[in-house]
């Protein structure tokens, strides 16, 4: 079952994960399916969405989230505000 990390993020937890080294990503309001080939960690920096794997439970997550996406997991992306994120791959 696919599982989908959420934790707020404070300063420390950012600068361990040195988070202002990740690239951004960005994308308007919209629904669509995604893939994940390998694990993902993101920190969301402003926005909101909703993500639903194929075989596990939803998750909504927003500005200030700290948020992981498992190797292997199929979703629907669901993005209600705008949403602005640095991410790293594996």
């Amino acid at each position: 079952m696919a599982q989908i990390f959420i934790e707020k993020a404070d300063e420390k937890k950012l600068e361990e994960l040195n988070v202002d080294s990740w690239p951004i990503w960005e994308k308007e309001t919209s629904k669509f399916e995604w893939s994940y080939d390998e694990k993902e960690t993101c920190y969301i920096l402003e926005g909101n969405a909703t993500v639903c794997p194929e075989d596990g439970e939803f998750a909504s997550f927003g500005a200030g989230d700290i948020v992981v996406f498992p190797a292997g997991m199929k979703c629907t992306w669901e993005i209600t505000v705008p949403i602005r994120k640095r991410y790293k791959m594996g």
